[in-house]
């Protein structure tokens, strides 16, 4: 046997050493999503909880009031800051506003966030979604969980919104983080 036949196989168990090991140091999806799961009941764990959305869609509001579970998968959960005007509700496909300030959950510590972004004190930092409507790239862009809370409440509604990683935005899906969003809506002033 010539000596390049040997160092062949003994080079490429080499290569591979490396990309073995290096794999088995990273968390699975399974792993990453059980994470997500205790972030979020870490944050949640400090809050008051309603399993529901109340029947008659009354709910309690300011900043003392409870997270409701908002799908049966535990996905979500919207605290009402502010409920809004009755009547003053969204129209599929409607093009609305909306300002935000988000917080990792991942860094959530002893009462606390770490960091915080979004576009709520920027001036003229308005984002926008056409409501319902993922075929457009600007509605999907922001995760199908930012229009969720108008669903059950007007547009001038002000929320906080826990959501998870499948319900945020698509480029982060993949990191398997979730965010606690506070949220204002607003329909365009033409």
């Amino acid at each position: 046997m010539k000596l390049s036949q040997i160092l062949s196989p003994v080079a490429a168990a080499i290569v591979l050493v490396p990309a073995v090991s290096s794999c088995s140091d990273s968390k699975t999806y399974a792993e990453l999503l059980t994470d997500e799961t205790h972030y979020v009941n870490s944050y949640l764990a400090d809050q008051r909880v309603v399993d529901a959305i109340p029947a008659d869609s009354v709910f309690e509001y300011g900043e003392d009031a409870p997270y409701y579970r908002i799908d049966e998968d535990g996905n979500m959960y919207m605290q009402v800051i502010d409920p809004g005007t009755p009547g003053n509700d969204v129209k599929s496909n409607e093009l609305i506003y909306f300002r935000f300030t988000r917080y990792n959950l991942q860094s959530y510590v002893d009462g606390k966030f770490l960091q915080a972004e979004g576009n709520d004190d920027v001036l003229g930092g308005n984002f926008a979604f056409r409501y319902g409507n993922y075929e457009l790239s600007s509605s999907y862009s922001y995760g199908s969980g930012i229009q969720k809370p108008l669903e059950f409440l007007p547009i001038d509604c002000q929320v906080n919104i826990v959501i998870k990683s499948q319900y945020g935005m698509p480029s982060e899906m993949s990191n398997v983080v979730p965010w606690l969003y506070s949220l204002r809506y607003f329909r365009p002033k033409f």
